[in-house]
């Protein structure tokens, strides 16, 4: 039996212990290279953001929700990592999407499959938006990989867009487009 055939994963708002965790994995220099961030964050900024995580969609254009596994075997919740819905455009009825398993030792078990399923049904189900898209990397074969398996098609092309130590690297943009709207 895999893993994930008997975990659960719980989407979540972030909590004010959720601060260290989010520190960690925001000042992770492995992680930025994925996310875009070139600067660390203070713990004080992040628990400001927490204290702001109550603000609805349609006033921050943002969402952070944070993802734990739920386990039989365990009793409280472990949380891995962080879904975004951002450059949220009520207007156009979509938003950008973005997942990060923080916790290395939970990666490739299934759990970012998941969380997609699940936002993707939030974001068109619940908030009925038309469309959500992402920006991966050329070299994040993984996440690639894992987008277009649930549908997001690579619409565009952002020709040697990110600096990396080896070069300018390309960046796609995908989509998804609800049709049943």
């Amino acid at each position: 039996m895999h893993k994930q055939d008997h975990n659960t994963i719980l989407l979540r708002a972030p909590e004010p212990g959720d601060v260290d965790i989010l520190y960690k994995w925001e000042n992770n220099e492995e992680i930025w290279k994925v996310s875009n961030i070139i600067t660390p964050f203070s713990k004080h900024i992040l628990a400001k953001y927490i204290e702001n995580a109550h603000l609805d969609l349609y006033e921050s254009k943002q969402l952070r929700l944070m993802i734990d596994v739920v386990n039989e075997d365990i009793k409280q919740p472990k949380t891995i990592g962080t879904v975004d819905l951002f450059e949220f455009d009520p207007f156009h009825n979509r938003a950008g999407v973005g997942i990060l398993i923080g916790e290395t030792d939970e990666r490739k078990k299934g759990y970012a499959s998941m969380v997609l399923d699940k936002i993707i049904f939030y974001a068109f189900e619940i908030l009925q938006l038309h469309q959500l898209f992402c920006n991966i990397s050329e070299e994040n074969t993984e996440s690639l990989k894992l987008f277009k398996k649930k549908g997001f098609q690579v619409t565009g092309t952002k020709k040697e867009w990110l600096k990396t130590k080896n070069g300018y690297k390309d960046e796609y943009i995908l989509q998804i487009i609800n049709h049943n709207d």
